[in-house]
């Protein structure tokens, strides 16, 4: 049941039609839980998403209505991932945006993992 105040999950989205196999991805790895891929649009030099393979639009969702197998398959796929790419010795950033007012763009919950490089400031100052 989706969480009270959120968005309806829409099917059409383009997380959900990569994980169709509609749409292909750069995969980085998949698993029963979780599918991480590099993004196309990168914003540091590893940027990869990590998605859960359900069908939820945000945190706040996932985090009330996966089982706990699934929660726990999802972050260790997140862990791994970092691993994976060699992030773990200099450092990483993992962010993930819900709603408008925090950029989300696609309505799939996702984590952006980022690396390669120093990342700076979590926020932009206001002027």
């Amino acid at each position: 049941m989706p969480v009270s105040g959120l968005p309806p999950y829409d099917e059409g989205n383009i997380f959900a039609r990569i994980l169709r196999g509609e749409i292909p991805a750069r995969k980085v790895l998949e698993d029963e839980h979780a599918l991480a891929f590099h993004d196309i649009a990168p914003q540091a030099p590893v940027h990869v998403l990590v998605i859960p393979k359900g069908r939820y639009v945000s945190v706040a969702d996932f985090s009330a209505s996966a089982g706990a197998e699934e929660v726990a398959g999802f972050w260790r796929a997140v862990g791994q991932v970092a691993r994976q790419l060699g992030l773990e010795s200099q450092g990483y950033r993992v962010l993930t945006n819900m709603g408008e007012d925090a950029g989300q763009e696609v309505p799939h919950f996702h984590v952006h993992i980022l690396g390669g490089r120093r990342l700076g400031p979590m926020l932009a100052k206001q002027g």
